[in-house]
């Protein structure tokens, strides 16, 4: 086996153990907590921020990109939009637990694809997105991060509002 096929092989098993402690989070959630603050946002959206960016992020760049259908515009984000006219996004319409957990397995079957697309050129070169100024083999190290660092915000509110915890995988 190759270091870049070791290297896929990682990078598989976290983005699979990733999906798998969000989609607990997700399937566990109790109703009442739903639509309830994390921070400064519903669960629901934080939970589909989150996958729209780990969706995002393993497309190559941002012009291959295709949003699901069900995609509504300016969603993904989490407060002001980051570009002029730096508004407040209206996320009011929450999507359903049927719809996040869809959305996970979406991104759990692009995911392997993705990964495996990757060459060792690809992941020395850039990432795709202009925004960030890193690797492409850093870039899904990145993507894993901020699925995890929201996972992470959806289980300590699951811990602290109703008492349940999410196993480690």
């Amino acid at each position: 086996m190759t270091t870049l096929d070791t290297l896929k092989l990682a990078l598989i098993g976290q983005y699979n153990a990733a999906l798998s402690m969000f989609e607990d989070c997700v399937r566990r959630c109790p109703d009442d907590q739903w639509t309830a603050s994390v921070g400064s946002r519903p669960f629901w959206h934080v939970a589909y921020h989150v996958l729209y960016y780990t969706d995002l992020y393993l497309s190559p760049n941002l012009e291959s990109f295709e949003p699901r259908d069900f995609c509504r515009e300016d969603y993904h984000f989490l407060g002001r939009l980051p570009f002029p006219p730096f508004e407040e996004v209206a996320a009011d319409i929450p999507y359903d637990r049927e719809t996040i957990l869809g959305y996970a397995d979406h991104c759990r079957k692009k995911m392997p694809e993705s990964v495996n697309a990757e060459t060792a050129e690809s992941l020395d070169g850039p990432c795709g997105f202009s925004w960030y100024e890193i690797p492409r083999a850093e870039f899904h190290l990145n993507n894993i991060r901020h699925l995890q660092h929201h996972t992470a915000q959806l289980i300590l509110h699951l811990r602290r509002t109703a008492g349940i915890g999410i196993g480690w995988e």
